[in-house]
């Protein structure tokens, strides 16, 4: 009972962390935000709940793509921008030929250059039109999605800081905690949160397609490519971070706060990608 309340206590540290939410707490220990990086996916699962709702309740108002747009805003409302704000840093820090110290450097400044500009617009403009195509054929879909890749990609990042070490100075860190090393139960228990979640997701998605909840052409193919994009938005998340992960310690000799938010914003992409290609009829 003891560890359950524990680990309901690092949940609420991670909420707090990554979002706006105000979660009262009587006691903190530094070393709770180190170990409640697990819990980010679930975190994820709230935040894409958030969006999906907003997306639900947008598109019985607007169209499709004023909904998916309304959905975006609301989770980064929720979340202040955190890893958008990641993003831009990476690709201002990492996006021209600097040396490493320059380049952290760099992604300290809060100043947004052309790189993070462009980074951050193109990110944003491909997760739209993605959602606005699994919109316009099912909002159910979309919101699936929604919730799936907010936890999924937030996963990638605990596996990043499993896999990686530390590239910035770690006196200087924001949250010096997030600096030290993840060991191995960190990714292990986010990677169960998330294969946890596409189970659920792809049985409540064969369930509503069987009941024809779904719209026609859509319930003739999800109950056998449900699963399957699931498992492919899984293989490309993997191959995001992957390429993610070379790439950082190929620059930086490691992760930053800044690249994690990179990673969650380009896997979260990629499970949109994977869907709207597979899902959708040509």
């Amino acid at each position: 009972m003891r560890a359950f309340v524990h680990e309901l206590r690092l949940l609420a540290v991670a909420l707090q962390f990554l979002t706006r939410i105000p979660v009262p707490l009587r006691r903190f220990d530094p070393q709770w935000l180190h170990h409640s990086a697990r819990h980010f996916p679930a975190v994820g699962m709230l935040v894409g709940a958030f969006g999906a709702c907003v997306l639900a309740g947008a598109s019985l108002i607007w169209p499709a793509p004023v909904a998916v747009l309304a959905s975006m805003a609301a989770t980064a409302w929720l979340t202040g921008g955190f890893h958008e704000d990641g993003l831009a840093d990476t690709c201002d820090g990492l996006g021209g030929a600097v040396s490493r110290e320059r380049a952290l450097e760099i992604m300290k400044d809060s100043r947004l250059g052309s790189y993070g500009a462009l980074g951050l617009a193109f990110t944003l403009a491909l997760k739209a039109a993605a959602l606005v195509a699994l919109a316009a054929h099912s909002i159910a879909v979309a919101a699936g999605a929604l919730v799936f890749a907010h936890a999924a990609s937030r996963a990638c990042a605990v596996v990043l800081m499993g896999a990686l070490p530390y590239a910035g100075d770690v006196d200087h860190a924001k949250a010096k905690p997030m600096a030290r090393p993840a060991g191995a139960l960190a990714p292990a228990v986010a990677l169960g949160w998330t294969l946890a979640l596409a189970a659920a997701v792809a049985l409540a998605g064969s369930g509503a397609a069987a009941a024809r909840v779904l719209p026609d052409e859509l319930a003739a193919i999800v109950p056998v490519a449900l699963p399957v994009a699931l498992a492919a938005a899984l293989l490309a998340t993997v191959a995001v971070t992957a390429l993610c992960g070379r790439w950082l310690r190929r620059r930086l000799g490691g992760y930053t706060g800044d690249t994690l938010g990179a990673t969650q914003q380009w896997t979260e992409l990629s499970i949109y990608l994977a869907l709207a290609a597979l899902l959708l009829p040509a």
